[in-house]
């Protein structure tokens, strides 16, 4: 058993998970991205006290039950793999914080996440999302959502009744009009750069907003007739996609 209580086989080109790392039952961390990984031993299930698991970067076309069973985690990397849905058994991962699926083939938002109570952090982008579910308003300790680079032709409605957000990314979909932000009271930061809008949304004092116009009011300045280009401050860089060490959470 590792000192620290962390396993990381990152980069190992690993096809299958070796066994005898199962039997590490204290084991808290466990790293398996960047490996050809599409299936995992029903022996995982021995590892109840894990808390982080990163299964990023490999060959998943489907989320193997085996992690539905791990009710520890706290943080689940699910991103750059070949996922279309997630197995309703998510829902027993009760004391998940942040979870990444980001990068996969999800042309919706499964339902199932919004069964997350504990959700804190979603990062879905680069996905081919066109709408969120209405169940997502549920999730009432959801704090930061990532959804840069999906097919999202309206801001999703249901974000607006969603006052506890404190972070919202739509960068890069193809969003035309924003309604205003400014009665979401915990709202620090909105990121709507490249989308082809008319308008930037309106928010409250204080809340930084990247995007065409992030410094003006909402609509543009005009002078002459002509609408003056407010040059854009660099977006702030997204969650690393080759992470360092997460922080782990206390569950």
């Amino acid at each position: 058993m590792p000192v620290d209580k962390m396993v990381d086989l990152s980069g190992r080109q690993l096809r299958r998970l070796p066994v005898h790392i199962c039997s590490f039952r204290e084991l808290v961390k466990l790293y398996l991205s960047d490996n050809n990984l599409n299936h995992l031993p029903p022996e995982l299930e021995q590892l109840q006290n894990l808390q982080i698991l990163a299964l990023d970067f490999n060959n998943f076309k489907a989320l193997p039950l085996v992690v539905c069973t791990l009710k520890q985690l706290c943080i689940l990397y699910l991103g750059n793999n070949k996922l279309c849905s997630l197995p309703l058994e998510l829902r027993f991962l009760q004391n998940l914080k942040t979870l990444w699926i980001e990068s996969n083939c999800l042309q919706y938002l499964p339902e199932v996440v919004c069964e997350l109570s504990l959700l804190k952090t979603l990062h879905a982008g680069s996905n081919a999302l066109r709408t969120l579910p209405t169940q997502l308003r549920c999730l009432q300790e959801l704090r930061t959502i990532w959804l840069s680079g999906n097919l999202l032709s309206e801001f999703p409605p249901v974000l607006l009744d969603m006052p506890f957000l404190e972070v919202i990314d739509v960068d890069r979909n193809s969003i035309r009009f924003f309604p205003s932000l400014a009665h979401l009271p915990g709202l620090k930061l909105v990121i709507y750069d490249h989308n082809p809008c008319r308008n930037a949304p309106k928010v409250a004092k204080g809340v930084r907003r990247v995007g065409r116009w992030s410094e003006e009011t909402p609509e543009p300045r005009k002078r002459s007739g002509a609408v003056i280009e407010i040059s854009l401050e660099e977006k702030p860089s997204p969650p690393p996609a080759a992470k360092p060490e997460p922080e782990a959470e206390p569950c």
